[in-house]
């Protein structure tokens, strides 16, 4: 059995709460699946960084992240670092930036006995996540915004031929795992060369996925629809802005931001990352929810073992989230679900009914 290293690392906020939860629930389901165990690495990042290290980022963690499987990352608070720390790209677009992570999947998809505005949501976003109107993780320095006068903001939106073609192949090959319908959301009508750019190619790779029924829908009519019928789609594939905006409507769709994972991948290399922020009003009291920490670990623990080929780690990504449901649909969840479980308790929730198979 082949033995995976991971990073840890806690974040701020609420992330030394809920990583460590994650870190539980992974090696509950690995035991229960009769995979080796991972060997975690915990390296430093954000406010604690800032303090022992002179940066949010540390060299020393980018180095050993290079050298592992992948790594689970908690929330930052880069809103409250001192400057000149503030400014600058923030830790989760700094590790999204240097090691290509150009795609980001969130899945939505509602609990039972959770507070789902739409309780058939089953759908997955795939985001394009190095380019598009986020500019900065593309430009070669800087954040791709400018004023040439101080009444005067200009913003950088690029898309490329080579980064549309990754994230379309992302997506279908996702699609034909799951229910093989794919969506692109694009706003071509209007902006016809760069939106029209991620369109077009989108539909000339749908050429080598004819299992796959595809449709395609501008952002702002994309919305309505989530609202109205989100139990019809599958996957939908966006360029950057778009894909955050619709996965944090498809999160609340399905219940609750708290239950939003989400991975950021390249080829080599994966990131589980929760969609929500730090927390940090509620950071310390136990009351965080951990549910989007530990299924983004689950989705990291799928992705290795669908790129290695080892079934006893897809085996328990599966163990993992069904122990995530089986724990909210007895009754047990933190008080965001309307339940009244502290973080510590829900987890030793999920725990025993990972273990319990």
């Amino acid at each position: 059995m082949t033995t995976y290293r991971l990073g840890v690392l806690l974040g701020d906020g609420i992330g030394p709460e809920i990583v460590p939860a994650s870190v539980r629930v992974v090696d509950a389901a690995l035991a229960a699946a009769g995979a080796a165990p991972v060997e975690w690495e915990e390296l430093p990042l954000g406010a604690s960084a800032i303090e022992e290290h002179g940066s949010a980022l540390p060299a020393t963690t980018l180095e050993a992240l290079a050298g592992l499987d992948g790594w689970l990352l908690g929330p930052h608070d880069s809103a409250a670092y001192p400057e000149p720390y503030r400014s600058q790209l923030n830790p989760s677009g700094a590790l999204r930036k240097h090691f290509d992570l150009y795609a980001n999947i969130r899945p939505a998809r509602a609990f039972e006995g959770g507070r789902a505005i739409a309780p058939r949501t089953d759908l997955v976003m795939v985001r394009e996540n190095t380019e598009g109107f986020y500019a900065d993780r593309n430009t070669f320095a800087g954040t791709g915004e400018y004023m040439p006068t101080p009444d005067v903001a200009v913003c950088l939106g690029i898309f490329t031929r080579p980064a549309v073609e990754r994230i379309a192949r992302t997506a279908f090959e996702l699609a034909m795992r799951r229910r093989k319908k794919l969506t692109v959301v694009h706003k071509a009508n209007v902006l016809q060369l760069s939106s029209g750019l991620f369109k077009r190619v989108c539909l000339e790779i749908a050429r080598d996925y004819p299992e796959v029924a595809v449709d395609d829908f501008h952002i702002d009519a994309m919305t309505v629809h989530l609202l109205r019928r989100a139990a019809d789609f599958d996957v939908l594939v966006a360029e950057n802005m778009f894909g955050d905006i619709l996965s944090d409507m498809t999160g609340e769709l399905a219940g609750s931001l708290g239950i939003a994972p989400s991975i950021n991948a390249s080829d080599d290399r994966c990131m589980a990352q929760a969609a929500h922020g730090s927390a940090p009003d509620i950071a310390g009291k136990g009351l965080a929810n951990p549910i989007a920490m530990v299924l983004s670990s689950g989705m990291l623990l799928d992705w290795l073992g669908t790129r290695h080929d080892d079934p006893r780690l897809t085996e328990a990504a599966v163990r993992l989230e069904d122990g995530v449901r089986a724990a909210v649909r007895g009754g047990v969840s933190t008080r965001d679900l309307g339940g009244s479980a502290s973080t510590d308790a829900f987890t030793d929730a999920v725990v025993e009914r990972v273990a319990a198979g």
